[in-house]
């Protein structure tokens, strides 16, 4: 594919950006509402991820744009510091991706157990779920409610007419979802969050006025309207740099660069494999695409970037070739913001809500937690944690201790177990066979000094040290202040290695030492 013609394939890439930009449009909305944030800086990040990500990123048919996986981070944020403070954080945590990618961080998904990832993206997608309860009913949460106390509020404060719009929302996204994408392929190019938009957009313009099923204007999308420049000048906010310095600012600008770049790195790996020209997008160019992204989104007033799998995947689906797709869906939300404003502001929250909620029930499906319970208790403890912390704690909490218990967890088993001492019976009955794991750490020493210590009197051990690539000085004291011991209890050891065979070794230090230079 030639790649110095971004034009080559806008035939496949065309068609697909409108697509996107079908899929993009009511989640940059949804997302800003989830997030406590104006509907517009949605749209400007939805922007600037399509443009100024997709220009610098090295990912053919990714699409970046404001994140649920965020939205958690952003509303706590928020409320806490204010809208133009917030946004100062978001401006440093683009900083601190671009150092990320230019230390070549891209591989910093790894250090994170499976089990903490999973739990992160189900904790969201529950905190996701709660939030839009409010608004699906037609009740709008007072500056400060908590998230249950809105709950509790919403149902002595139901809207009727958003309530049934909620419902039709929820309806055509499952038709759409479980029967009629698999019908035929328009249902996949004409995406059910779309319709679902539409159909809200059509119930407030011919019910908006009805006593029973009326919605108030308070629960509609509201965008500011740009009649000239000067009006259009007015849609972007500036941060409050006075808050540079302020911890909780940094603290926040650090949390949204690790969860924007972990998601990124697994929205990137699960893209990769989606793409049917199974090209590899450099992971380190995509960490510095995205915190460019950040920087440019926080700086007029938009919501923090990611890497996106439901808009990359829509763009997949629908045939686009390079990330002109992407650039381009950018410049049509865009197009939206200044052609369109009235008509979006006729979007009822309760069909946003309605989308949400399908976006949080993904990242928290019941049969993840299935899954990861089948998987053993030592994935579904910090999963759990992970989770219980994130929905009633906050996600820099649940990520933390879930990865301090994942951490705990594989040291106590790496003490407990003798992985990395097998140990079996030989042809003669006082004969026995130790064979060392590929690395022998610090970690084992008490289990291989139990296992020496029990040996009975006049044992003949055979240590196969073959398969050992590293083993760590602790152990081989351990080996070297056995040596009396098995004198004392009549114990001969044969030392099985790559180089031979050697009976009582004199110094096993000298004889790693040795080993070790021939080796390398």
């Amino acid at each position: 594919m030639n790649s110095s013609n971004p034009f080559k394939n806008l035939k496949a890439d065309f068609p697909a950006s409108i697509v996107v930009f079908f899929v993009a449009l009511p989640l940059c909305l949804g997302i800003a509402l989830a997030s406590g944030a104006p509907p517009i800086s949605g749209l400007i990040s939805g922007i600037i991820g399509g443009i100024i990500v997709g220009i610098i990123s090295g990912s053919h048919i990714g699409v970046s744009g404001p994140a649920a996986g965020l939205a958690a981070i952003v509303f706590a944020a928020i409320a806490s510091l204010g809208f133009k403070d917030f946004l100062v954080a978001v401006v440093l945590a683009g900083v601190i991706q671009i150092l990320f990618g230019v230390l070549r961080l891209g591989i910093i998904g790894y250090f994170f157990p499976s089990s903490v990832i999973r739990g992160m993206l189900t904790g969201i997608g529950i905190i996701i779920i709660l939030k839009e309860i409010p608004y699906f009913f037609g009740y709008d949460p007072v500056k400060g409610e908590g998230t249950f106390a809105a709950i509790a509020s919403t149902f002595s404060n139901i809207n009727m007419g958003s309530t049934v719009v909620g419902i039709i929302g929820i309806a055509i996204l499952l038709l759409w979802q479980n029967i009629l994408t698999k019908k035929a392929k328009i249902f996949q190019l004409i995406q059910g969050p779309l319709v679902a938009v539409i159909v809200g957009i059509i119930f407030y313009i011919i019910l908006g006025g009805s006593e029973s099923l009326g919605i108030p204007t308070e629960n509609l999308v509201e965008v500011p309207l740009t009649e000239d420049f000067d009006s259009f000048k007015k849609l972007f906010v500036f941060p409050n740099w006075s808050v540079i310095t302020n911890p909780e600012v940094l603290v926040t600008a650090f949390t949204i660069a690790l969860v924007a770049s972990l998601e990124t790195l697994l929205c990137v790996e699960a893209t990769d494999k989606l793409d049917p020209l199974k090209r590899v997008t450099p992971t380190n160019r995509e960490l510095i695409a995205q915190g460019a992204g950040n920087m440019v989104s926080g700086l007029i007033g938009g919501l923090p970037i990611t890497q996106v799998i439901v808009r990359s995947s829509a763009n997949i689906q629908s045939g686009g070739k390079t990330k002109m797709s992407a650039i381009i869906h950018g410049f049509f939300l865009l197009i939206s913001i200044i052609l369109i404003p009235t008509l979006l502001n006729k979007i009822p929250l309760a069909v946003l809500a309605a989308i949400l909620f399908l976006v949080g029930y993904k990242l928290a499906k019941p049969s993840t937690f299935k899954k990861i319970w089948d998987s053993g208790w030592m994935q579904f403890v910090p999963f759990i944690v992970t989770v219980l912390l994130i929905v009633f704690k906050d996600l820099l909490w649940g990520i933390g201790i879930g990865l301090a218990i994942g951490i705990i967890i594989t040291l106590f088993k790496s003490y407990q177990n003798s992985h990395f001492l097998h140990k079996e019976r030989g042809g003669n009955d006082n004969t026995v066979k130790m064979t060392l794991a590929e690395e022998v750490t610090f970690f084992n020493k008490a289990t291989i000094l139990k296992e020496l210590d029990s040996l009975p009197r006049d044992t003949y051990l055979e240590l196969d040290v073959r398969k050992t690539s590293y083993l760590d000085y602790d152990v081989i004291e351990i080996l070297d202040d056995f040596k009396e011991k098995a004198q004392n209890r009549n114990i001969s050891v044969k030392l099985i290695s790559e180089r031979g065979t050697v009976e009582n070794p004199e110094s096993y230090l000298e004889f790693f030492k040795l080993r070790q230079k021939q080796t390398s």
